[in-house]
């Protein structure tokens, strides 16, 4: 199964994983599941630590490559997903967010998520 991981979900794996839920801890362990992050997340996890909003356990490029030696794909944004969002609700109106729903559309995979918000749309979610 395709998963890929909102931002806050991808800093709880990699830094406080007591926070997944245990149907989450038990996808990201298994080994049948392509695990994958958003240069959107990626983005939005630089701007928030630069404006002091995040505070995370050691340098960003650190934890980029470090979860990327673990098995972790990290997901190019392409024309296709910007599109897809057009058609989605306005439930949500955090940009990031939104693309990382669009992103989860295009590719069919289920959203790791813990944002009420996000499981409001018509995607695939976990938590």
């Amino acid at each position: 199964m395709r998963l890929l991981l909102d931002t806050q979900a991808f800093i709880w794996m990699d830094s406080a994983p007591s926070r997944l839920s245990p149907i989450v801890r038990d996808a990201l362990l298994d080994p049948a599941n392509q695990l994958h992050l958003s240069v959107a997340s990626i983005w939005e996890m630089q701007i928030k630590s630069q404006l002091g909003k995040l505070s995370l356990s050691r340098p960003l490029r650190q934890i980029i490559a470090d979860q990327q030696s673990n098995g972790v794909e990290v997901l190019p944004i392409e024309a296709a997903s910007i599109f897809e969002i057009e058609g989605l609700p306005a439930i949500h109106k955090d940009p990031f967010d939104r693309l990382i729903i669009a992103q989860s559309r295009i590719m069919r995979a289920r959203l790791v998520t813990n944002d009420p918000l996000v499981q409001g749309y018509p995607v695939d979610w976990l938590w």
